[in-house]
């Protein structure tokens, strides 16, 4: 097991030659060379401060010890630029895309160094482990590469499902702690809050630990189950249909109920004679919606339970749930209150679909204007099928979000505001293992990046806990020079290539490569995505 003890310093590695001399630390709790009790040393890359034995990795199980060497147990992971040029997507994150590096630098322009496997500035002073210059269309360029240690990250999922997951604010739990919340839902899709520093941080021990846990597995595209307070039992997955109380999800809505009459009342006109789409929010009456105006379709003599809103759109008529059109209905007609004897006629044909077509149902009226269920006309069930058609495939999207705070940016310069208005001023790309990172409006540097465009296993943790995720920052290098970056520590990409990090907290020998191409732009030249 590994053991823990509040020390400081790293193991002394030989520098190669040519690269830059380690800056001057002031204050270290032992010798960098000193070997403690027992062949363990001592790793500092994070707060956590591992002693480490002889062949023992420590607690994040990103570094070990190698016969007396502290060493970075994941490779570092290098972009190739394989195919296209300019602006063409690139350099996507398939699995078993990679090859170890055969030191041709012929095509040094199309390489990238990210942020997984780079490294920590940890204890925050030191310069970012890797600080490459490279050109782009005849322009010198810099990129800034490490692996930021977020307490102030979360995730979020989009969540594509017609069904009801949980009331908006409730708690989301794994193995029976908090983890997240319901936020607002979105057109078709359920939205969870799951992660941040008050999980993290704020409660119990086992909170942060469960939290942590979910975090990770969600960046690195795992599946996590998850319970929702007075809703659903659920497993997300990015990239996955979501599984909601033991059911894959197929379908999220084409629209809203009215917005469903809207679309297909056309294409419904003459086939029936009154069309309900069932809608948690939504529901939506064909003969007295605007749709079925402009047709000039006569009125059926409906009914509907629920809150009138404006004509053929109704609020609330039932509670929400996992039945039709994510309300709790398993009997679409209890939503009828009654039909108008003086409107209404024997024979009348009424459909009632859900948004996503899933649940369908035909009837007829018969001469004391019950609706009798009946087979349902082949020409109305191709309609219901286009509807379906019309409803993309149910997913389950999850996007980091962090803040990129004062360590990560004193990594970049002495001055860390400097960098966060470069930013603002866009002079700097800002990705996360190579992937587009959006960068939120207002103070302070906070990113969001979908980790299905990120590498697989972008993510690590460590016990503080927090979470362990790339990032690079690309730019110009008059600009880099500008914003008052650390200059002295600007070295060739095969400097970088060769050496490792540049403080050698255990930088692996290996380089590993990605070199498929894909939808992700080249991380070089590229404009930031700003708010």
């Amino acid at each position: 097991m590994t053991e823990h003890t509040k020390t400081d310093g790293l193991p002394g590695l030989a520098l190669p030659e040519g690269a830059p001399a380690e800056p001057v630390v002031l204050e270290r709790s032992r010798p960098r060379n000193e070997r403690m009790a027992g062949g363990k040393i001592e790793c500092n890359a994070c707060p956590v401060l591992c002693q480490i034995s002889e062949g023992k990795s420590g607690a994040c199980d990103r570094y070990a010890n190698q016969q007396g060497t502290l060493i970075r147990v994941d490779p570092v992971l290098i972009l190739r630029r394989t195919v296209g040029h300019g602006d063409a997507p690139l350099v996507p994150f398939a699995a078993g895309a990679q090859e170890e590096w055969d030191g041709d630098l012929l095509h040094s322009n199309e390489l990238f160094v990210t942020g997984v496997g780079s490294s920590t500035t940890y204890p925050d002073y030191k310069p970012a482990p890797f600080i490459v210059s490279s050109q782009a269309d005849g322009v010198d360029l810099v990129t800034v590469v490490t692996e930021g240690i977020f307490s102030y990250c979360s995730f979020k999922l989009k969540i594509d499902t017609d069904r009801f997951l949980g009331p908006e604010r409730a708690e989301v739990r794994c193995k029976g702690e908090v983890v997240g919340h319901v936020t607002t839902m979105e057109y078709g899709s359920q939205m969870l809050s799951l992660g941040g520093v008050h999980h993290l941080t704020g409660g119990s021990k086992k909170e942060g630990r469960i939290t942590l846990e979910v975090m990770a597995a969600l960046g690195n595209r795992e599946a996590v189950d998850l319970s929702i307070d007075g809703g659903s039992q659920v497993i997300a997955q990015a990239g996955r249909a979501p599984i909601v109380n033991g059911v894959e999800e197929q379908r999220m809505r084409v629209g809203c109920g009215s917005a469903t009459i809207g679309i297909f009342a056309k294409q419904l006109f003459g086939l029936a004679d009154e069309v309900v789409v069932v809608d948690d929010h939504i529901t939506g009456v064909l003969t007295e919606h605007q749709a079925g105006r402009c047709l000039d379709m006569r009125r059926s003599g409906i009914r509907m339970n629920g809150r009138k809103s404006t004509p053929g759109r109704y609020f609330q008529v039932a509670n929400p749930g996992t039945g039709w059109g994510g309300t709790d209905l398993s009997e679409p007609l209890s939503i009828i209150e009654r039909w108008d004897a003086d409107v209404a006629w024997p024979g009348l044909r009424l459909l009632m679909t859900s948004t996503t077509g899933e649940h369908a149902t035909w009837y007829v009226l018969d001469e004391q204007l019950r609706p009798v269920e009946q087979e349902m006309p082949a020409a109305v069930r191709s309609v219901v099928d286009r509807i379906g058609e019309n409803c993309e495939p149910s997913l389950c999207s999850v996007l980091f979000l962090g803040g990129a705070g004062g360590s990560l940016r004193a990594g970049v310069t002495d001055n860390p505001v400097r960098l966060t208005r470069s930013i603002k001023q866009a002079l700097v790309n800002v990705t996360c293992g190579g992937a587009p990172a959006y960068v939120w409006p207002g103070g302070g540097i906070t990113v969001m990046a979908d980790v299905l465009r990120m590498p697989e296993h972008s993510f690590g943790t460590v016990p503080t806990p927090a979470i362990v995720a790339p990032i690079e920052f690309s730019m110009r290098l008059a600009d880099y020079q500008a914003l008052g970056g650390h200059m002295d520590q600007v070295r060739t990409l095969e400097s970088a290539l060769r050496a490792g990090a540049w403080h050698n907290d255990g930088a692996p020998q290996a380089r590993r490569f990605i070199t498929t191409a894909g939808t992700n732009p080249w991380p070089l030249g590229q404009p930031p995505m700003l708010g």
